[in-house]
């Protein structure tokens, strides 16, 4: 692609990557083939594409703010189109340094809900207080808020565990208040093969929120708490281990976040190499792993931070065959959920048919449980179902 990106923007480190990416891309279009909005919409402005040709001439002055705001917030970031992509575009990366140029405000009702959802999701103790509130005023609230109020609330982590190795254990923060039984599994299991899990007591936000909504301020802030959290405790642990997905490949980037930034960037760049999904680190343990519910048919769905963010297929499979359950075909699993993030709540339209393509897929072959690897899909998918909705580390012993 031809760029003609102003010179002042181009000698920023962000601007240089923005026309490296632009350039990058060959017009072919076989992202749009994998695109969730493409395939709601039809419209090409709604696919990697079209959003591409949006946010270069945002760079070039050639179009408003609001015209480019318009259809990148439809966007899932799921990343589909990076898989799918023969040039190797980093849209993903593209898209988040356009809505740092356009920044977090948001006129209205949009404008409201995000301010809110950044107040609220990324502070643990906060979301666990009105989240218990919630249960009681939910039908004052709007429909696509009162969805994400969970049914029960959970505890963080109580304590650290003994082992002969320890890993340190991220706890997140909508994680440890809707799904924290996730981890409480985790550290069970590892416990019978003797490897202890200890927390980081100053651990928040990984700041994926934020970074999603354009607010680079308040991503970098939440970025440099949690390396100032996790990297003293480094020499402690064999691993940073994630159990959610879209936690660990926001993590897993602190080096590229925080590369500009002299006083963070060795520390963030340490901690992102020590960290790794759950899969990963229970890849080489397969043969110690049992069913928790034997004989149970299981559909699988991966997250898309976890297939196509950190473009890891294949693992979770590989450990549920191994421990004894039989993985169901599921059509179009490169498709997102629909739930990615705060997606949900700002396009609840859109959020709810992609809920609703993807639990057709994943019940077509009627499972016993649906199992998953992010707290944002596992919540998503459940609301829509009676079928139980797991994270995959439940189904172990």
């Amino acid at each position: 692609m031809q760029t003609q990106l102003p010179a002042e923007f181009i000698a920023t480190d962000r601007g240089r990557r923005a026309n490296e990416i632009l350039r990058s891309c060959v017009h072919c279009g076989f992202c749009n083939a994998t695109c969730p909005t493409y395939q709601l919409s039809g419209d090409e402005l709604d696919g990697p594409r079209g959003r591409i040709y949006l946010i270069k001439e945002l760079f070039e002055g050639a179009a408003s703010p609001e015209r480019v705001t318009q259809h990148l917030d439809r966007c899932l970031t799921c990343r589909a189109c990076e898989t799918t992509c023969p040039s190797g575009v980093a849209y993903g990366e593209l898209a988040d340094i356009a809505r740092i140029q356009i920044g977090p405000r948001r006129l209205g009702r949009q404008g409201v809900l995000r301010r809110l959802l950044q107040w609220l999701v990324s502070d643990a103790r906060r979301l666990r207080l009105l989240s218990r509130i919630g249960k009681y005023v939910r039908f004052l609230l709007p429909r696509a808020l009162a969805s994400q109020v969970p049914d029960s609330v959970t505890q963080g982590l109580a304590g650290s565990t003994q082992g002969t190795q320890r890993v340190l254990l991220l706890q997140g923060c909508a994680q440890q208040v809707t799904t924290g039984e996730v981890n409480e599994s985790l550290q069970t299991l590892l416990a019978d093969l003797d490897i202890g899990v200890i927390t980081a007591p100053r651990e928040g936000c990984c700041g994926s929120l934020d970074l999603h909504l354009g607010d680079e301020a308040k991503t970098l802030d939440a970025v440099r708490n949690n390396v100032d959290a996790l990297f003293p405790l480094l020499n402690q642990v064999n691993a940073i281990v994630s159990t959610a997905s879209g936690c660990g490949v926001t993590v897993k980037d602190y080096g590229s976040l925080m590369a500009a930034d002299p006083a963070y960037a060795e520390r963030a760049a340490r901690v992102a190499e020590a960290t790794l999904d759950v899969s990963e680190y229970l890849g080489g343990l397969e043969a110690t792993l049992t069913a928790k519910f034997p004989g149970k048919r299981v559909a699988w769905h991966p997250p898309c931070s976890l297939q196509h963010g950190q473009q890891l297929e294949g693992l979770v499979e590989r450990l549920l065959v191994a421990a004894g359950y039989e993985l169901l075909p599921v059509a179009d699993a490169h498709l997102c959920c629909g739930s990615a993030g705060t997606y949900s709540v700002l396009q609840p339209v859109w959020s709810d048919q992609l809920r609703q393509n993807k639990l057709q897929a994943l019940q077509f072959h009627q499972p016993d449980l649906i199992a998953t690897a992010n707290v944002g899909c596992q919540t998503h998918l459940a609301d829509g179902t009676k079928t139980p909705v797991m994270h995959w580390i439940e189904l172990l012993s």
